[in-house]
């Protein structure tokens, strides 16, 4: 009875060779570790209470007061940037959470149960990949209303589909494997087959598209807080305060840029350490 051969990402030490053989990984790594840091420590980090409200200081362009600059309402663009990294990362992780675990579920039951179950399934699935992220995440937000979790909801169902189908493909892969033969001929049923054989053993490719699809998570909740359709203000999120500063872009440019480089730096690390989970679990790729 034979393994499915183990990744360098199940190896001991096998991430860090994966690190080592690709030092933009290492940018990715720390700038995450520090967005996430700010994240949590932002009640510390954060000069001014991110909600505060002061007139007599509103659209005051970046100074030693504030460094980023205020907003329409005197509030601190720095503050609410901040606070706005623990929304984005929370939606992000917690959307692709729901929707890993739903989409591996649905993955390898079809791919293991096969036959007309499998082509309802996928069908089902092409008519959800068929509809644009974004569209479908809006015609969800939409109905659910504004709200954090319904934004979660929302971002969770736009993903399932791509996660389903990286499931299933190895299943089926898998389950004509020597191992899963041989826990048959020992009488295992389909859940224990499915849950001790195949699961880890495929697991490792959906948790780096998990990684890689965070970040498409993070891009589609500031779209959705753009057009009104996220948390709700005055949460600060980076969405909402890119759209304040398109209505003030002729008057306050920081508005807008700093909460995008903040989104493009996310985006950037998320990628690049994604790319370096993907060359840990593909020989192919680690061999070029």
């Amino acid at each position: 009875m034979t393994a499915a051969a183990p990744t360098t990402l199940s190896r001991p030490g096998g991430l860090w060779v994966a690190f080592s053989n690709n030092r933009l990984s290492w940018v990715g790594l720390v700038l995450l570790a520090a967005i996430v840091l700010i994240a949590i420590f932002a009640p510390l980090i954060a000069p001014h209470d991110p909600l505060e409200q002061n007139i007599v200081s509103r659209l005051e362009p970046p100074s030693a007061e504030f460094w980023l600059g205020t907003d329409s309402y005197g509030r601190d663009v720095l503050s609410r940037l901040i606070y706005g990294s623990r929304i984005s990362l929370v939606v992000g992780f917690l959307a692709i959470l729901i929707a890993m675990s739903i989409g591996a579920t649905v993955g390898i039951l079809a791919g293991y149960i096969g036959g007309p179950f499998d082509q309802l399934v996928m069908g089902l699935l092409d008519v959800m990949l068929s509809f644009p992220t974004l569209l479908l995440g809006l015609m969800i937000a939409a109905m659910l209303g504004a709200s954090l979790e319904n934004l979660i909801i929302a971002i969770a169902i736009t993903e399932i589909a791509p996660f389903a189908r990286i499931a299933r493909a190895p299943t089926i892969s898998l389950k004509q494997r020597d191992f899963v033969e041989a826990g048959r001929a020992l009488g295992f049923g389909p859940v224990r087959i499915m849950r001790v054989h195949i699961l880890p053993n495929m697991i490792s490719d959906v948790v780096v598209m998990g990684s890689l699809w965070m970040a498409s998570a993070i891009r589609t909740e500031a779209s959705l807080s753009f057009i009104g359709l996220g948390v709700p203000p005055p949460a600060a999120t980076w969405g909402g305060m890119i759209r304040e500063g398109f209505e003030n872009i002729l008057d306050a440019w920081w508005l807008a840029v700093f909460p995008s480089l903040a989104i493009l730096l996310t985006v950037l690390a998320l990628n690049l350490l994604g790319d370096a989970l993907r060359d840990a679990i593909d020989p192919k790729l680690r061999a070029e």
